[in-house]
C-alpha cells in the first residue's frame, strides 16, 4: 500500500506541470470569426511579466480584402496603422487557468473592449471573450492553435 501511495504521488508531480502546459495561452492561434464562421488572422500570445499580450502576426483575407489592412476605424495613435504586427491583446493575467483584466482591440471596428481568454483543458483552443461592462454584455470567439 505505501509504494501505491509513492507511485501516486510521484505520478502527481511529474504528470501536473504535463496537464498545466497544455493549457497555456501562449504560442500562434488561428482567429475565426464569430459573425461569420471564417478564418481572420493569426495571432501570437505572449506572456510577458505575468501579462499575456496578442499581436496580429498575418491577416487571412477573405475576397475582395485587402490583404494590406488598416484600422481606419481606429482611434488615436492606432489610426491608419497597418493591422498586421498591431497589439490588440494586453494587460491580461492568469487566475485559476483563466486569463481576464485586460483589454482587447477589435480592428474591424476599431473598438477596446475587457477581455477574458480560457484556454480548453487540451491546450488547443481558447474562448476568447470580448465584453462591455459585465461579460454578458459581449461576444465570444474559439481560436485554434496553429499548426
Amino acid at each position: 500500500m505505501q509504494s501505491v501511495r509513492k507511485f501516486f504521488l510521484v505520478s502527481s508531480f511529474v504528470l501536473f506541470p504535463l496537464i498545466t502546459l497544455g493549457a497555456s495561452p501562449e504560442g500562434v492561434w488561428k482567429t475565426i470569426d464569430d459573425e461569420t464562421g471564417k478564418e481572420r488572422s493569426f495571432v501570437e500570445l505572449r506572456v510577458v511579466d505575468g501579462e499575456l499580450t496578442g499581436v496580429i502576426k498575418d491577416i487571412i483575407p477573405l475576397p475582395g480584402d485587402n490583404p494590406d489592412q488598416l484600422c481606419d476605424k481606429c482611434r488615436g495613435e492606432l489610426k491608419d496603422q497597418p493591422v498586421v504586427g498591431m497589439r490588440i491583446i494586453w494587460g491580461l493575467t492568469e487566475e485559476d487557468g483563466v486569463w481576464s483584466g485586460g483589454l482587447v482591440l477589435d480592428p474591424k471596428d476599431g473598438k477596446i473592449y475587457k477581455c477574458k481568454i480560457t484556454p480548453s483543458e487540451d491546450g488547443r483552443s481558447l474562448e476568447v471573450r470580448g465584453y462591455l461592462g459585465v461579460s454578458i454584455f459581449g461576444r465570444s470567439q474559439t481560436w485554434y492553435k496553429a499548426p
